[in-house]
């Protein structure tokens, strides 16, 4: 299929988030496409994956943080997330922080960086 609209595409939580949805949009031969969704006050715990990650922020606002550096970011920004780089999201805004990420298809192991350590 080569168009379908995102409101037919179902809408997964995501695990390690809080208030945090993903869909996955489309998966091609080479990259799949993703929608975050992050109500206020929802967000995902750092971690770290093994593809590099591609974002463009839809709509929102979130504090985020790329290898102990952190950025505000809002809609119209790109973000690149290295691999193996520890990142984490936080919605600092009042609407739902959105963004679309994009990854190659290689196999992608998450691993949560515990803070208790």
């Amino acid at each position: 299929m080569s168009v379908i609209h995102s409101s037919d595409v179902p809408a997964q939580p995501v695990k390690a988030g809080d208030y945090t949805t993903l869909q996955v949009l489309l998966k091609g031969p080479n990259f799949t496409m993703r929608r975050f969704v992050m109500a206020p006050g929802g967000g995902m715990p750092e971690h770290t994956n093994t593809v590099e990650h591609e974002q463009y922020v839809l709509r929102g606002r979130a504090r985020i943080s790329i290898d102990g550096q952190e950025f505000e970011v809002q809609a119209g920004d790109v973000i690149f997330i290295p691999e193996g780089a520890r990142h984490w999201y936080q919605n600092i805004g009042e609407e739902n922080f959105e963004f679309l990420c994009i990854v190659p298809n290689k196999e992608d192991v998450i691993t949560l960086i515990d803070k208790s350590c």
